[in-house]
C-alpha cells in the first residue's frame, strides 16, 4: 500500500487517561501498560509529563523497554520572558529519555490573551522556539494545537500562523485538537481540508474528545479529509466525557477504510486482550457492550439472530470477530471463547493440537473460572500456569498445610500508635513439613515473607523476587447473596533481579486468601521460568 495511505497511531492513554475521574496509574501500571501498547504496533507511546508529578519522574527515570513504538515526553512550550534554554518547564523534557517531546501550545487568540496574557506575536514566537530547541535536544518534536478547532473558527489567519510557527522549526507532527470537545465530525472534516492547503496532510494529526460523544468519528473525518496521525486512549479514558477511542479507531480504519496501521492482523488480533489488560490494571470492570472488543460486542441470543449468525455470520456481524481477538457468542454455547483461548496458547508458545481433549478441559476451566471472577486478561502468569498444568507441564513445587495471619494495633514504647502483622505458615516442600513465622508491613507482605521464609532452603532463587504491585477489587456478589458475600479479586505483579514481570491473580471471599492464592501463583511462576531458564 502507498506512504500516503499509512496512518500513525499516537497513544496518550498514560497521560490524558490518567486525568479520568477515579482512576490514578502506578508506575508498574504504566510500565505494563507502555509494553503492550508497544506490543500491538502503537507508532508513538506518550508517558506522561516529565516534572509534573513523582509517579511521571518516576517511570520516566526507569522507562519501559520498547521495541518499536517512539516513546515521548509530554510538556509546554517555554514561558514568557525566558529562552526555551532556560525555561524549568523544558528542561526535564529534553533531559528525559524520551526518544521525542510533544509540546503544546495555545492556537485560540482569546487563550493567548486571557489564559497566557501575553501579545499574540509573542506567543507564535513561544511555539516556533520551543519547537525549535525539542528538535535540536531530541531529534523529534510534536506541538499540539490546544483548542485549535475553536481558534480557527473565531480567527483562521492567526490559529493557521501558530501552526505554521510549529511547522517552520521542524515539528514533525502537527496535532489538531479539539480539546473541548464540541466540534461535530463534519466541521472538523471541512476545516481539515483547509488547513491541508497550508500544511501537507502527512504533518497533520488529530486529537478529538468525546464531549458529543463524536470522537471516533471526528477522527475518523479527519483522517479522510487527510490527516496522516491519530491520537486517543486504550478506551477512551480521559477527563470529562474522555478521549477517541483507539480501540474503535483501529480496526475501522484497518477494516472499513483500508488504511495502513502500525497494528498489522496479528497485533489485531490482540486489540481485544489490549482493551481488557488496561481495565484489569485499573481495577475497571471491561464494558461488556464495547465496540468490536466487549463481551457481548457479538454476542447473539437464541432465537431468529442466533439462526441467522450460524448460517452467515455476515448477516449481524459487521466483521470477523476473531480478526480483533474477539469470539462469537450464542449465549449458554459451549463453543464460546475456545479460539481465544487457542490463540492465548499461540502467545505463550504452547504448541498444541486443537483436537487435543486436554484442550477442551483447559476451555471449560477458563470458562468456570472465568464464571467464578478470575481474569486472566491483567493476569497471564496466572493462565499460562493454569494451561501448562492442565496439560500436565507444571510440578507442584509445594503444597499448603496451612496459614494464620493476625494483626495487632498498639501503643509501643514510645507512646507512637503501631500495627504489626504477623503470618504463620506451614507449607510441604521437598517431602518435609516446614513452618515459619514473619512480620511484615500489613498482612500481605507478612504472608509472603513466611512464604519466602519457607521456601529459601529449597527454592534460593526465590531471594531475586520481589512484589512490585497489588491491587484488590471487590467483585459483585452473587444473585441470591448480600453485599458481604463479594468476592475479592487480587492481582498481584512480581519482578525478579532478571527484569522479568509477571502478573497473578486470586479470588476469595477473604481478601487475605485471594491474596495467597496469587502470591503462591506468583512463587510457582518464577519456578517454573527459572527451570526453564527463561
Amino acid at each position: 500500500m502507498a506512504e500516503k495511505d499509512r496512518i500513525y497511531l499516537y497513544d496518550t492513554t498514560l497521560r490524558d487517561g490518567g486525568q479520568t475521574e477515579g482512576i490514578d496509574f502506578s508506575v508498574a501500571d504504566k510500565q505494563a501498560i507502555a509494553e503492550a501498547l508497544d506490543a500491538v504496533g502503537i507508532d508513538y507511546v506518550e508517558g506522561g509529563w516529565p516534572g509534573a508529578n513523582p509517579t511521571d519522574d518516576e517511570f520516566f527515570a526507569a522507562p519501559p523497554k520498547l521495541e518499536r513504538a517512539t516513546f515521548c515526553a509530554f510538556g509546554m512550550t517555554r514561558r514568557q520572558g525566558r529562552s526555551a534554554a532556560n525555561d524549568p518547564g523544558m528542561a526535564p523534557l529534553v533531559n528525559s529519555p524520551a526518544q521525542a517531546i510533544t509540546l503544546v501550545g495555545k492556537t485560540w487568540d482569546f487563550h493567548v490573551e486571557v489564559a497566557l496574557g501575553v501579545s499574540n506575536e509573542e506567543n507564535l514566537a513561544m511555539i516556533a522556539e520551543s519547537v525549535a530547541f525539542a528538535v535540536e535536544r531530541k531529534g523529534e518534536a510534536l506541538f499540539d494545537a490546544e483548542h485549535f478547532f475553536d481558534g480557527y473558527k473565531a480567527n483562521p489567519d492567526y490559529a493557521l500562523a501558530c501552526l505554521e510557527a510549529a511547522a517552520e522549526p521542524g515539528a514533525r507532527w502537527i496535532v489538531l485538537c479539539d480539546t473541548n470537545g464540541g466540534t461535530l465530525p463534519d466541521e472538523i472534516e471541512r476545516i481539515v481540508g483547509e488547513v491541508i492547503r497550508h500544511i501537507p496532510g502527512d504533518r497533520l494529526g488529530i486529537h478529538t474528545h468525546n464531549d458529543t460523544g463524536t470522537a471516533v468519528a471526528g477522527a475518523l473525518a479527519a483522517v479522510k479529509a487527510g490527516v496522516r496521525q491519530v491520537q486517543g486512549t486504550i478506551g477512551g479514558l480521559g477527563e470529562r466525557c474522555g478521549n477517541a477511542d483507539l480501540v474503535s479507531i483501529i480496526p475501522s480504519l484497518a477494516l472499513k477504510l483500508g488504511y495502513e496501521t502500525g497494528v498489522d492482523a496479528d497485533g489485531l488480533k490482540h486489540l481485544t486482550h489490549l482493551s481488557h489488560l488496561v481495565d484489569e490494571r485499573l481495577n475497571r470492570a471491561p464494558d461488556r457492550h464495547a465496540p468490536y472488543v466487549g463481551a457481548a460486542a457479538f454476542a447473539h441470543k437464541g432465537g431468529l439472530h442466533a439462526s441467522a449468525v450460524e448460517k452467515d455470520s455476515r448477516t449481524y456481524e459487521h466483521v470477523d470477530p476473531s480478526v480483533i481477538g474477539n469470539s462469537r457468542t450464542i449465549v449458554m454455547s459451549d463453543q464460546a471463547g475456545r479460539a481465544n483461548v487457542l490463540a492465548r496458547l499461540g502467545d505463550i508458545g504452547i504448541a498444541v493440537d486443537p483436537k487435543d481433549e486436554k484442550v477442551a478441559r483447559l476451555v471449560e476451566a477458563v470458562k468456570q473460572r472465568t464464571y467464578q471472577g478470575y481474569a486472566y486478561d491483567g493476569a497471564e502468569a496466572s493462565f499460562e500456569l493454569l494451561a501448562r498444568a492442565t496439560l500436565g507441564e507444571v510440578p507442584e513445587y509445594f503444597n499448603l498445610v496451612r496459614f494464620r495471619v493476625m494483626d495487632d494495633r498498639r501503643w509501643n514504647a514510645r507512646g507512637d500508635l503501631v500495627t504489626e502483622s504477623e503470618a504463620t505458615v506451614t507449607l510441604e516442600v521437598a517431602g518435609e513439613q516446614v513452618m515459619t513465622v514473619a512480620n511484615g508491613n500489613g498482612p500481605v507482605n507478612a504472608l509472603d515473607t513466611a512464604l519466602r521464609k519457607a521456601l529459601a532452603g529449597t527454592f534460593p532463587g526465590l531471594a531475586a523476587m520481589h512484589l512490585v504491585d497489588y491491587k484488590v477489587r471487590i467483585m459483585p456478589p452473587p444473585r441470591d447473596g448480600t453485599g458481604t458475600d463479594a468476592v475479592t479479586r487480587v492481582l498481584i505483579e512480581s519482578a525478579d533481579d532478571e527484569g522479568r514481570r509477571w502478573a497473578t491473580v486470586g479470588i476469595s471471599a477473604n481478601v487475605i486468601d485471594a491474596s495467597f492464592e496469587a502470591l503462591k501463583d506468583a512463587i510457582c511462576y518464577k519456578l517454573y521460568r527459572d527451570e526453564a531458564g527463561d
